[in-house]
């Protein structure tokens, strides 16, 4: 008669004996403490956060005007529309499939005669061009390919938040050096281009451990254009040290009042080390595109096509498709008051003005940028006292922002965000302001900074 084990405590005994006995080689009744290998990889550790889930959230809720988010709300221009609409609604099947991985044949192709002329080289389309899933892909190639754990990255302060994070990922360590303030000059409102590179505070940076340096111009979030002896001086330090250049330029055509934009892959010695990343979607005001691209040597870029093919290996084929026939159009009419990239800069700069205007009305102190579509304010003689600890680790101008959307129904970013951590408390009276955004909205924006006592009583 086979046994029967009528008790709990029977049962139990068998469930235990099966944990140490199964002839699986593991347990079929896993314990709690084993499931603690369920836990992500150690590179995620203090990454979770992220600045632009939070804030775009915060404005979502409180219906606030976005001056926040860095995307334009105007609709991209006639032709760019016109050509994903003809692309889309063509008889051309083969649209709506997968293309060449490392980039849609048409679209390289133009990449690399535009791009060609402006480095002044033959650029091949097959291997000086990658095509990414927007800019941001081809940081995160940069990142992935050539960063070892251990390896050092410089990164200019303020950056975008992403290439810190990036570098962590990699297992890198980024080192970190600010842009440093000249005095103000009297009479005169602040310029983006008064913040600099203290040129022997960089050398000192280098070490043997040194893998690469990211450069970001024109610079979110200041709007700084580094100039051409500025480039020359990061570029001699880069050749004397042997390190890669990532240069993100996705702001390249939205540069104001003159200033010029320097493309560091074209200065000596400087393209053979340099990854150039531009963006569709920031030349044409068509974020929502997401497609990017990274030019430079064959010998980098067989590096990140190895990262993109096994990552998100290919990239969608319309859009692609569209902003090729763009650039083509670009291409015939560059450098004329026709093209896209001549009138663009043009409109910006008018809406940058009106928003400094409505910024200084208020007593914020606007630090006027020679490019992007970004503006930082100062805030040191607008303070108002939020409520909370005033020993709060969480810098005043973060406080600031979110207290400002809820209270006053306008969205921007604190600028404490693009800074490495030990130096958050030292800019935290600074918020970011896009100006790429319907006249509408603009105005919007300002009657409500117009409404807004300059010594406002504690909320």
């Amino acid at each position: 008669m086979p046994l029967r084990l009528q008790t709990t405590s029977g049962l139990c005994l068998v469930r235990d004996l099966l944990r140490r006995n199964s002839p699986f080689g593991f347990s079929l009744y896993p314990s709690k403490a084993k499931m603690s290998k369920a836990v992500p990889a150690r590179r995620l550790e203090g990454l979770d956060k992220n600045i632009w889930v939070e804030f775009a959230s915060l404005a979502a809720t409180y219906k606030a005007v976005n001056l926040g988010q860095g995307f334009p709300n105007f609709p991209p221009p006639d032709f760019v529309r016109e050509a994903l609409v003809e692309v889309v609604g063509g008889n051309d099947t083969s649209i709506h499939q997968y293309t060449q991985a490392f980039g849609h044949p048409r679209l390289v192709a133009i990449l690399a005669r535009f791009f060609g002329k402006l480095f002044g080289r033959d650029l091949n389309p097959r291997t000086n061009v990658l095509v990414t899933v927007g800019a941001y892909e081809a940081l995160f190639c940069c990142f992935q390919a050539f960063v070892d754990e251990g390896d050092e990255v410089i990164i200019i302060e303020p950056f975008f938040d992403c290439y810190e994070l990036m570098v962590k990922m990699a297992g890198g360590i980024p080192v970190f050096i600010p842009l440093r303030v000249n005095a103000d000059k009297s009479g005169k409102l602040s310029s983006s281009r008064d913040w600099q590179l203290d040129l022997a505070e960089l050398e000192a940076k280098f070490t043997q451990r040194t893998k690469a340096i990211v450069l970001n111009s024109p610079n979110n979030p200041l709007g700084k254009v580094f100039s051409k002896v500025e480039m020359e001086a990061i570029a001699a330090v880069c050749v004397k040290h042997d390190v890669v250049c990532f240069s993100d330029e996705v702001y390249e055509w939205l540069v104001y009042d003159g200033n010029e934009h320097v493309r560091i892959g074209s200065l000596p010695g400087m393209w053979d080390r340099t990854v150039t990343i531009g963006s569709a979607g920031k030349s044409f005001s068509a974020t929502g595109w997401k497609v990017g691209w990274a030019l430079g040597p064959d010998h980098l870029l067989k590096h990140l096509r190895t990262v993109h093919q096994n990552s998100v290996y290919h990239c969608g084929t319309a859009p692609q498709e569209a902003v090729a026939r763009v650039l083509e159009k670009e291409f015939e009419r560059f450098g004329t008051p026709q093209s896209y990239f001549f009138q663009l800069p043009q409109q910006l700069q008018r809406k940058r003005d009106f928003l400094i205007q409505s910024l200084e009305a208020v007593g914020m102190k606007p630090i006027v940028p020679e490019g992007s579509y970004f503006l930082t304010a100062d805030l040191s003689t607008f303070k108002v006292e939020l409520p909370g600890l005033p020993d709060s680790e969480e810098p005043y101008d973060s406080r600031f922002a979110k207290w400002m959307i809820k209270n006053k129904g306008l969205a921007a970013i604190p600028v404490s965000a693009f800074y490495s951590p030990p130096q958050k408390k030292n800019f935290d009276h600074f918020i970011r302001f896009c100006f790429a955004k319907e006249d509408s909205t603009l105005k919007a924006a300002g009657d409500i900074l117009q409404q807004w006592s300059q010594k406002e009583p504690s909320q």
